[in-house]
């Protein structure tokens, strides 16, 4: 029998948002005895998508039936709540209305229904405009979806909670911040990960690194087909005044030519109301201002084709996002179609997020999660919205795939194997 060399880990799982911290607590989960490392590259975690998103709990409507996204955002959304319970993270089901504001929209409006029926989603409910001003006085439109299980929560807390769990009931496992990946050297039996801290060795390799998923993949020589192309999403906040109009979440019937959902308005955990976001191609993938640019990330996303042919089926689009993110009052106009009360004095800037969105060469946006094993390697290569809400049905995903993919049968087999 070939007896394999002691490394410093089993798994270093890639990536410290919240797909990686709950891939860890999953395996962890699984397989206790296994070793396992959390690589950050920032000083602190969830810094990127997990720490830059509204905090919505999804609900499962919009996801083709039978996709990844429907199927683990409808079982991640149960497990979520039932964690933030047990564990006292803030959240709050409020619910949320996907209002119509015109009869174009009413066979969108249909569809949404459908889908959510398809996928599970519990207490969907047709409504008209009374019952809309019920729910949301403030509100205007023709008819509405109420749907009762979305909510908000404080995603940062999750991740914090999953990784003190991850180390705290396995004292072998570590969660280190500070460590960018910079290569891999790869042998027989083992990976050394190089790090700006030194190299680690581990004898699996889980790449959970959002917008630098794919960059990480091609360090690993896998072939991914796919290029993270960023888009910025931003802000704007209501006064406390004007955010008294908001009670719950209040989302526009999304244009099914489109590829996000549109503006709407977020009632955010830790108080107030954010409205956005818009969708604008970013210059830097981890870039939250107008101005933010790098070389390197422009130039990745610009010399692929499929960029351009996503620019080339959008245009229009696209050009109205940029409109929206220069002006207040064009922004304000898609706010009123919502919210007719609302004015300019009640709107500021606020935050903002970057999207890692896969594009295959085509130029078409990967729909769905995409995930790809090697022998030695997982590599969550996209992994959108819904994916914070999904992150523990992700991760079981991921936890069981693991053990197939690395023959992690159970914890007997998993001490033989680190003797």
């Amino acid at each position: 029998m070939v007896m394999q060399p002691k490394t410093d880990f089993d798994i270093v799982i890639i990536g410290g948002g919240i797909v990686g911290l709950a891939s860890a607590y999953k395996l962890a989960q699984h397989h206790p005895d296994l070793r396992l490392a959390v690589l950050e590259k920032e000083d602190h975690l969830a810094a990127h998508q997990t720490g830059h998103n509204s905090g919505v709990i999804h609900s499962g409507l919009y996801y083709q039936p039978g996709s990844s996204k429907a199927k683990t955002c409808t079982a991640g959304r149960a497990e979520l709540i039932g964690f933030a319970q047990r564990n006292e993270i803030p959240h709050e089901i409020c619910g949320k209305i996907i209002v119509a504001t015109d009869r174009k929209e009413l066979p969108a409006l249909e569809k949404i229904l459908e889908n959510g029926r398809a996928n599970g989603v519990e207490g969907l409910e047709r409504i008209g405009p009374e019952r809309v001003r019920e729910i949301e006085p403030s509100v205007s439109g023709i008819a509405a979806l109420w749907v009762p299980t979305a909510g908000i929560i404080d995603f940062v807390a999750v991740v914090e909670k999953l990784a003190e769990l991850v180390q705290g009931d396995h004292p072998q496992n570590k969660v280190l911040t500070s460590h960018r990946v910079t290569g891999f050297d790869k042998h027989d039996f083992y990976t050394n990960v190089v790090t700006d801290r030194g190299r680690i060795s581990t004898r699996y390799v889980l790449n959970c690194a959002g917008l630098q998923s794919d960059r990480v993949a091609r360090m690993d020589n896998v072939d991914v087909g796919v290029r993270i192309v960023p888009f910025r999403g931003d802000y704007v906040e209501l006064t406390p005044q004007a955010a008294e109009k908001i009670r719950n979440l209040v989302y526009p019937v999304p244009d099914p030519a489109c590829p996000f959902l549109g503006v709407h308005f977020t009632r955010m955990i830790a108080g107030g109301v954010e409205c956005g976001p818009n969708a604008v191609f970013a210059f830097k993938r981890e870039g939250y201002t107008k101005t933010d640019f790098s070389f390197a990330d422009t130039w990745d996303a610009l010399s692929h084709w499929g960029t351009w042919r996503l620019f080339l089926r959008y245009w229009r689009y696209g050009l109205g996002e940029y409109a929206r993110m220069f002006s207040r009052k064009l922004l304000l106009k898609q706010l009123q179609r919502l919210v007719p009360s609302v004015n300019l004095e009640d709107i500021s800037p606020a935050s903002a997020g970057v999207r890692a969105q896969a594009l295959g060469p085509g130029g078409r946006l990967v729909d769905d999660f995409q995930i790809e094993a090697t022998a030695s390697a997982i590599h969550v290569l996209n992994a959108p919205s819904p994916a914070a809400t999904a992150s523990l049905a992700i991760g079981e995903h991921i936890a069981r795939l693991a053990a197939d993919r690395f023959a992690l049968a159970g914890p007997e087999k998993q001490r033989m194997r680190t003797s």
